[in-house]
């Protein structure tokens, strides 16, 4: 089962690999790497998922691993219940190509602030006056 968080992607086509960061959460999927911009969703059936995923060139620079900017990427893949996820597809603008990625998190999504400003029961840090400086 995905949880919601911050990964660590690794990824690669036949013209070569890739990293970047994606972000889980209920259903979406949002991240990016130096040049290029990811954004789409995801659902889960049990251990098994498929995704969506565009993406978007945000920056000039080296080609994607794909050797086009703007691609639409359909996947399947299975995750564990540790902290890791493989999956596989195919690039809607590039028929045969198939591009393959691993996801491993490195940090679950933040707790939402309660009403009474808490944050995961922990208590706010007090407003501390500055210390006056003393001259010698």
């Amino acid at each position: 089962m995905l949880r919601n968080g911050s990964y660590s992607a690794w990824f690669r086509t036949q013209r070569g690999e890739g990293t970047g960061i994606v972000e889980l959460s209920a259903g979406k999927v949002t991240g990016g790497d130096a040049f290029l911009a990811y954004a789409g969703s995801y659902v889960e059936d049990g251990d098994t998922f498929t995704a969506s995923i565009a993406t978007q060139r945000h920056t000039q620079g080296q080609p994607s691993v794909f050797g086009i900017d703007n691609v639409d990427l359909t996947l399947t893949g299975n995750s564990s219940a540790t902290v890791t996820a493989s999956c596989k597809g195919t690039v809607r603008q590039l028929p045969g190509m198939t591009f393959e990625a691993v996801l491993i998190r490195i940090a679950d999504q933040p707790e939402i602030p309660s009403a009474r400003g808490r944050l995961g029961g922990l208590k706010p840090v007090p407003d501390r006056a500055q210390p006056s400086i003393r001259r010698i």
